[in-house]
């Protein structure tokens, strides 16, 4: 398998397999990949010629430099898992920060139209101006024609896909839908920091979700976000951060159920120190 660490290796690389036909497909991650990640990567090779993952984890959208300094790095264990799918038609991008960055490792600022200010943009400062950050700037270097991103980050992918509009970048975004343990769990490389028995616990988040679903179809907004916070309330292992109804495109808290819109519902879970998300659509 290809392992660049430098984008002028890696764009040197692209140039030479390029032809008239080809397609070039993207899967950013920040490693530690998991059976989620190559669900993207298997999608991403199904649809094109060639794939590139990137492994890169970001400093510039971390808030907090614990969560930073803690995040999982398993490059070598990420390389064999890719090279269980393929070893020719994928290609790895591993860059130092100074190659993303050069001598300044700072986020641009972006205007994403508002989606910036729901949710994860309440509880983590910057944290959206560092995704759009690197985002654009692998978009710059890999030249995707399709790069694809979980659902599981619902937000982050419809803030990427306003970056993409917003500064005319010649991309396409595809979604694709959560990856989850037996039990539930939406897959994310955090889990790797949580026990087994903290793993086959966090199933209660899930579990609430797909409950918030059924309630959704009767009960008010309101009287659904109380009976999560209760679900939580005082739970030995999770401390709710934030539970939210939004409308699935600007991602607008609810105001009134209104039958010609789309709905999900998102939610933020501290297990100790480790930070868990997940959504689900509601009709």
């Amino acid at each position: 398998m290809q392992v660049y660490t430098t984008k002028t290796e890696l764009s040197a690389f692209i140039n030479r397999e390029h032809n008239p036909v080809f397609s070039l497909g993207f899967v950013p991650t920040m490693g530690a990949l998991h059976a989620g990640h190559l669900s993207l990567v298997k999608t991403a090779m199904s649809e094109n010629t060639l794939v590139v993952v990137s492994i890169f984890v970001n400093p510039t959208q971390f808030d907090n430099p614990q969560d930073l300094s803690k995040y999982p790095r398993t490059l070598t264990e990420d390389i064999k898992l890719l090279e269980t799918l393929s070893k020719t038609a994928i290609v790895v991008y591993a860059p130092t920060v100074d190659d993303i960055y050069g001598v300044q490792t700072t986020a641009e600022r972006f205007d994403f139209g508002g989606l910036e200010f729901q949710m994860e943009g309440k509880f983590r400062t910057g944290h959206f101006d560092g995704v759009g950050t690197i985002v654009k700037r692998l978009f710059e270097i890999v030249k995707p024609t399709l790069a694809y991103f979980g659902e599981k980050d619902f937000q982050q992918l419809q803030i990427i896909k306003k970056m993409v509009e917003t500064s005319q970048l010649p991309v396409t975004i595809v979604g694709c839908p959560i990856e989850r343990e037996p039990n539930g769990l939406a897959m994310s490389s955090r889990n790797s920091r949580l026990s087994f028995e903290e793993k086959e616990t966090a199933a209660l988040i899930y579990k609430t979700l797909q409950t918030v679903k059924e309630k959704f179809q009767l009960e008010l907004p309101k009287d659904i976000s109380h009976w999560v916070s209760t679900q939580f309330s005082n739970h030995p292992l999770f401390e709710l951060e934030y539970f939210q109804i939004s409308e699935s495109d600007n991602l607008t808290p609810i105001q009134q159920k209104n039958q010609t819109k789309t709905y999900r519902a998102f939610i933020a879970v501290f297990a100790r120190d480790v930070r868990l998300i997940d959504n689900i659509a509601l009709n």
